[in-house]
């Protein structure tokens, strides 16, 4: 069993409410959420308005399917989501 772990840190210039933050990124969720290989969740700064942490934890019997699997979030996220991306931590917690 391999698990990998991704963590992207955000800031939204110009957001004003909570509400506002959820639409720019909770298509997150939405995205990869029902992926059978992953769980995405927003990690920290849930109060504030122009900063976000989401994390994603893939896990698979093979190494390159997680490292795939994040990439590919990776990828759309930078292509997707209205918010820079400001730090990326990846990391394979087991295998």
């Amino acid at each position: 069993m391999h698990i990998g772990v991704l963590a992207l840190d955000f800031h939204l210039a110009g957001c004003r409410s909570l509400k506002e933050k959820r639409r720019r990124v909770g298509r997150l969720r939405d995205k990869f959420g029902r992926i059978a290989n992953l769980a995405v969740c927003e990690s920290a700064y849930q109060d504030s308005h122009q900063r976000s942490r989401w994390s994603v934890v893939a896990v698979a019997g093979d190494a390159k399917v997680v490292a795939a699997s994040l990439t590919e979030v990776e990828r759309w996220v930078a292509e997707s989501v209205d918010a820079t991306i400001v730090d990326v931590d990846r990391e394979v917690i087991a295998s």
